[in-house]
This record gives structure tokens, sequence and C-alpha cells, in this order.
């Protein structure tokens, strides 16, 4: 498993004339100019066809001024979208889903455990294990095909936050630790190791550098290119449960509580939304809805 930044994109011939010199807002309080092909980029990932993607496009530019939060210009073209096509807007809002798993980083832990279970792998979350100087904690252990992930779990609900160089600096030396005494271990010498970070946000350039040079995979949003943790979601369909609007606030939370994070698992723990007091219309909903996340509908 490896897994590159995103790529830039000219504006195509036939999209809408953007607006010239308007600056938005970023969620780190920095303007940058408004490029229109990346919010048609988003649109078309989302599922978006062209003249869907232009025509959405054509609205924001027309209300669009100067200053404007980019949080304001998703929320606008979430709204767009799901007028149009409920399961492009699903996906069109699947950073935010991540963002409302919760305000501790234990289930973003068990949703990369779940990406690597999807893999092949047996996983472990959250446990302590010895060094061959001292004791760490790991939040994900995935071990099979003759490897095993040794993985750091970076959780923000901060739009904007990038993972830092201090994060793989001392995440590399950990690393080193745990596996300077599993070599010499009998029930660990056939397996090689990889050293991982994993984040729901970005890193930071120096953060890829550095991981890059001393062999640390790293997995966020948008890295690498292909295998980012949207392309992963998206292409093995491992939704956080935080995305299905058949759930009010209430219920995510107690599902989350139950270690039940991505769709996949509630669709294969179905009988617990009884434990919850969803029954009848409301379950034909919400079974109808994973369902359609299944099929890719």
């Amino acid at each position: 498993m490896s897994f590159s930044s995103v790529p830039c994109y000219n504006l195509p011939m036939n999209a809408p004339n953007a607006p010239r010199n308007i600056l938005v807002r970023k969620a780190s309080g920095e303007e940058e100019s408004f490029e229109p092909e990346k919010l048609l980029q988003s649109l078309r990932s989302a599922g978006a066809d062209d003249a869907m993607a232009n025509e959405i496009l054509a609205d924001i530019e027309k209300w669009l001024t100067n200053g404007t939060p980019t949080r304001k210009i998703y929320a606008r073209a979430l709204s767009l979208l799901g007028h149009r096509t409920k399961s492009a807007a699903r996906r069109y809002r699947l950073k935010d889903a991540l963002m409302e798993l919760g305000n501790s980083g234990r289930p973003f832990e068990i949703f990369v455990g779940e990406i690597f279970k999807a893999k092949g792998y047996e996983v472990e979350t959250g446990i302590v294990v010895q060094g061959k100087s001292i004791t760490h904690e790991m939040d994900v252990i995935a071990t099979g095909h003759g490897r095993q992930h040794l993985v750091e779990c970076k959780y923000s609900q901060m739009q904007g936050n990038h993972v830092s160089i201090q994060v793989p600096l001392y995440v590399h030396s950990r690393i080193n630790d745990i596996v300077a005494l599993r070599q010499t271990l009998n029930e660990y010498r056939n397996l090689r190791f990889t050293g991982w970070i994993a984040t729901n946000t970005r890193f930071s350039t120096d953060s890829i550098q550095y991981s890059s040079d001393y062999s640390l995979e790293l997995l966020s949003w948008d890295y690498p290119r292909g295998e980012s943790l949207r392309n992963i979601i998206e292409r093995d369909r491992i939704f956080p449960v935080t995305i299905l609007s058949a759930l009010n606030p209430k219920e995510k939370v107690s599902l989350i509580a139950r270690d039940i994070v991505t769709c996949g698992q509630l669709a294969a723990n179905r009988g617990i939304l009884k434990d919850m007091g969803i029954s009848g219309k409301k379950e034909t909903i919400l079974l109808d809805e994973l369902g359609m996340i299944e099929t890719g509908r």
C-alpha cells in the first residue's frame, strides 16, 4: 500500500468566465484568488456532470464578492448540488463528515483501522507496545501480507489545519524504537515494518519532505495523489456514518460511542438500530440510504 499532491488544472474552454480579481478567504484567514476550476473539479469528483457543474459555477460567480469565506462558497455549492443529486451532494460533503466523527481522536483511529481491514489486514487500535527503550501507544497496528504497519493518527475538527514537521520527527523516533525491539523477537522475524502518519487534514511541505527521506508513509485528505484518504473512501466505499442524512446528530454520536464509525460497520451490525430505538419508516429510509452508499447510487 503506497499512498501525491493535487494537480493544477487549466480552465476548460466551455467553463463560464470567472470573475477577475475576486479574493476569497480560506479557513486559515489567508486570502487567495477564486479559482473556478477548483470548484468545477470538486463538483465533478462528487459525480456532477459538466453541465451541472458549470451551472452551479455560474450561480456561484454571480453571487460571489470579495472576501467571501471559502466555507460559504462550499455551503452554497453543496446546497445547489443537493437540489440536483443527493448522491453527489453526499460525496461533496465527505470532508465535513470526517470532521464530525467527534472531539477525540479514537473514532478516526477506528476509521483508519477499517481502511486496513478492507485490504485484508488484522487490525489493533489504541494499544500500548514495548519499544527497545520505552513503551509507546500506537493508534493503529495492521498486520498481514508479510508486513506490519505502525500508524500514528492525527485528527482535527478545524479546517485549514496542517500536520507540522514536529509530528514526523517524533513518530520516526517512536517507530524506530518499536522496530528495534520487534526485529529481535521470533514472532515478528518474517515481517517488514512500515511507519505511517494518517490525518483527515493536510501535511506541511516539510513534513512531506522529511517523511519521504525517511520512508514514513503519509495519508491525508489529498495526499498522496491517487491514493489519498478521499480517493480510498470513494473507491473502496468506506464512508463515515456521519455522512448519513437519515441520522440525527444524537444518533450519530450514539453509534460512534459504540465504535461504529463507518457505513460498512453499520450495515454489518443492523441489529444495533433497534437497540437505539430506530425502527419502522426511519429504519427503512436509513437502510435504503446505506444501500445507495454501498452501490454508489
